[in-house]
C-alpha cells in the first residue's frame, strides 16, 4: 500500500508502506546531503583560499551549528501546525531547497572571506529548513515496525548524496577542469561542483515533494490514540526563574573569566609557552550562548505568565518535558557529533599538512591533498550507503542500542587510524570505519526517538533533538582551536584523535539508553 492510497479511508493504525513509497519519501535526502557534502568537504578549502588561518577555521564554521540551533526547533514547531495544499512537511522541503540552491551557487564565488562565512550561515539555515521536517516525515508516515528501515533508507540516500558531492571536484579534475587558481580564487573544479550540486539538490527534493502525500493532523491524532501509549512526559513547570538566572550567571562568569585570561595573555610575549595565549575570542561565543539561553528562559517565563502559551513557551516546555529515551540519547549525540565536527573542520588541514606536506593553498600538493580528502569523504559516505542496509538486520539481532554502540566503536577506531596511517593511499581504510558510524548516527538514534515521542509533536521533538547535534558542534567550534593550540602546537591531525576518543565515549553511553516500550 502506498502513502497516496493510504491517505483516503479512515483508519486507526498506520498501514505498512511499499518499498517504492519509502523510496520516494527519502529521495529528497539525497539532495539535502549533496548540499551538506559540498559544504563539509569544501568549506574549509574555500576559507583557506580566501585567507583564513588554520586556527581560525573553527570559529568560521560556527555559523552552521548556531543556525541549526535556532532554526530546527522553530521549523519543527511550525511544521507540526502546518496543513495546506502541499501538506504538513513538504512546504518546508520546497522553500528550503530553493534557498539552498541559491546559496550553493554563490558560495564558491564569494570574493572575500566574510562573504563566504555569511553565505555558509545562509546555506546552513536553508538546509536546516529543508532537513528538519524530513526526519519527522518518516515518523509521521511509517508504522513502528518500518521506522528503522525508513531511517536506514534515509541513511542510504545520505551516503549516496555525499559520495556524489564529495567526489565531484576530484572527478572534474580528472576530466581536465582546472584544480588550481591564483591566490584568493577558488579553483574551477570546486566552483563547477557547487553548480552541479545545486541543480541535483533541487531536483531530488522536488521529486519527494511531488511524488508523496501526507496524513492529515486528524489522521495522525487517530493513529496516536489507537496505539498503546508510551509513558507521557510530565508537564514542564513554567516557573523556572532560578534556572534562568543560573544560566545567566554562568554565562556572565565565563565572559569575565575569558576577558581576564585574555588580558593577562596580552602582556605575554608571543613566544612564551603559556596556555593563556591559546585562549581565543571564539570562547566569547560559548559564553554568549550560555547567557542567551538564560535570557530565553526568562523571556519564556514572562510570556507564559498566567498560563498563556505561544511558540516559545511551548518549545521550551516540550524541551523540559522530553522523554527519558531522548534525554539518554542527548549524551550519545553530543559525543558523536563532537567527533564528526572535528573531522569535518580539520581533515583537510590535517591531511594536506601531514600526508601531503603542504599548507600553501596555491600549491599543487595542497590542492591534490584537498581533492583526496573529498575522495576520502566519498569513501565513508559510500560505506554508509551500503551499511544502511545491514543496520536494520543488526538492530533486529542485538537491538538498536547495541548496533549503535558497535558502529560508533568502529568509527572511533577509524578516526584514530587517520593519525596512525601516514601513507595517503591507505587512508581509505579508516574511512570505512567512519562510514559505518555515520550510517548509524543518521538512522538509529532517530528510530529510537520516533518510538518515544507523541506523533502530534514529532516535528518539534525532532527539532529539539537537533539541539543535541548543534551544541557539540558549537563546543567543538569554540574549544577545538584552543585545545589544538594549547596542547598540540596547533597541529590539526590531533583534532581527529580527539574526535576518535569522543566516538568511543558515545559508544559506551549508547548502551545506557532507555528504549520506549510501545
Amino acid at each position: 500500500m502506498t502513502l497516496e492510497t493510504a491517505a483516503a479511508p479512515p483508519m486507526s493504525i498506520r498501514p505498512r508502506l511499499s518499498r517504492l513509497a519509502i523510496w520516494n519519501m527519502c529521495v529528497g535526502f539525497f539532495g539535502i546531503q549533496i548540499g551538506f557534502g559540498l559544504q563539509n568537504a569544501n568549506t574549509s578549502r574555500i576559507f583557506q583560499t580566501l585567507g583564513a588561518e588554520v586556527d581560525n577555521l573553527a570559529i568560521l564554521w560556527i555559523a552552521a551549528p548556531l543556525t541549526g540551533l535556532i532554526v530546527q526547533p522553530i521549523i519543527g514547531h511550525f511544521s507540526d501546525r502546518t496543513w495546506g495544499p502541499l501538506g504538513r512537511r513538504r512546504p518546508y522541503f520546497l522553500f528550503g531547497a530553493i534557498a539552498t540552491t541559491i546559496a550553493l551557487i554563490f558560495m564558491p564565488n564569494a570574493p572575500v572571506l566574510w562573504m563566504a562565512a555569511a553565505t555558509l550561515w545562509i546555506m546552513d539555515a536553508a538546509i536546516n529548513v529543508t532537513m528538519e521536517p524530513f526526519r519527522a516525515f518518516v515518523g509521521d508516515n511509517l508504522p513502528e515496525e518500518q521506522r528503522t528501515a525508513g531511517y536506514a533508507m534515509q541513511s542510504f540516500f545520505i551516503g549516496t548524496g555525499a559520495v556524489f558531492a564529495s567526489c565531484l571536484p576530484w572527478l572534474l579534475t580528472q576530466m581536465g577542469v582546472a584544480n588550481t587558481a591564483p591566490e584568493g580564487i577558488v579553483p574551477d573544479s570546486v566552483r563547477i561542483s557547487f553548480y552541479v550540486g545545486a541543480a541535483a539538490m533541487l531536483t531530488a527534493v522536488l521529486w519527494t515533494v511531488f511524488t508523496t502525500k501526507e496524513y492529515s493532523p486528524e489522521q495522525i491524532d487517530r493513529f496516536e490514540a489507537a496505539r498503546e501509549p508510551a509513558p507521557a512526559p510530565t508537564a514542564a513547570p513554567r516557573g523556572q526563574t532560578a534556572w534562568a538566572v543560573g544560566w545567566l550567571i554562568v554565562g556572565a562568569a565565563l565572559f569575565v573569566a575569558i576577558q581576564m585570561i585574555r588580558g593577562q595573555a596580552a602582556g605575554l610575549p608571543e613566544a612564551a609557552d603559556d596556555w593563556r595565549l591559546a585562549v581565543g575570542k571564539e570562547l566569547y561565543v560559548l559564553a554568549g550562548f550560555v547567557a542567551a539561553f538564560g535570557l530565553l528562559k526568562l523571556l519564556a517565563g514572562f510570556m507564559g505568565r498566567g498560563g498563556r502559551s505561544n511558540g516559545l513557551t511551548e518549545i521550551l516546555d516540550d524541551m523540559a518535558a522530553m522523554p527519558a529515551t531522548m534525554r539518554d540519547l542527548a549524551w550519545v549525540q553530543f559525543f558523536s557529533w563532537f567527533a564528526l565536527f572535528a573531522m569535518w573542520i580539520y581533515t583537510t588541514a590535517a591531511v594536506t599538512a601531514v600526508h601531503f606536506g603542504s599548507s600553501d593553498t596555491t600549491s599543487a600538493a595542497y590542492n591534490q591533498g584537498a581533492d583526496w580528502v573529498g575522495v576520502l569523504f566519498g569513501v565513508y559516505n559510500g560505506v554508509a550507503a551500503l551499511a544502511a542496509f545491514a543496520l536494520p538486520v543488526l538492530a533486529g539481532r542485538i537491538g538498536k542500542r547495541g548496533a549503535h554502540a558497535a558502529a560508533l566503536t568502529i568509527g572511533g577506531i577509524g578516526l584514530i587510524g587517520i593519525f596512525l596511517i601516514r601513507d595517503p593511499e591507505l587512508l581509505w581504510l579508516p574511512m570505512v570505519g567512519v562510514g559505518v558510524a555515520w550510517a548509524s548516527i543518521v538512522s538509529l538514534p532517530y528510530a529510537l526517538l520516533a518510538g518515544a515521542v507523541p506523533g502530534r509533536k514529532m516535528g518539534v521533538y525532532m527539532g529539539v533533538f537537533n539541539i543535541f547535534i548543534v551544541v557539540p558542534q558549537l563546543v567543538a567550534a569554540t574549544l577545538l582551536g584552543l585545545i589544538l593550540n594549547a596542547a598540540f602546537d596547533g597541529q590539526a591531525i590531533w583534532a581527529l584523535v580527539v574526535g576518535g576518543g569522543s566516538f568511543l565515549i558515545a559508544a559506551l553511553l549508547s548502551l545506557r539508553v532507555r528504549e520506549a516500550i510501545r
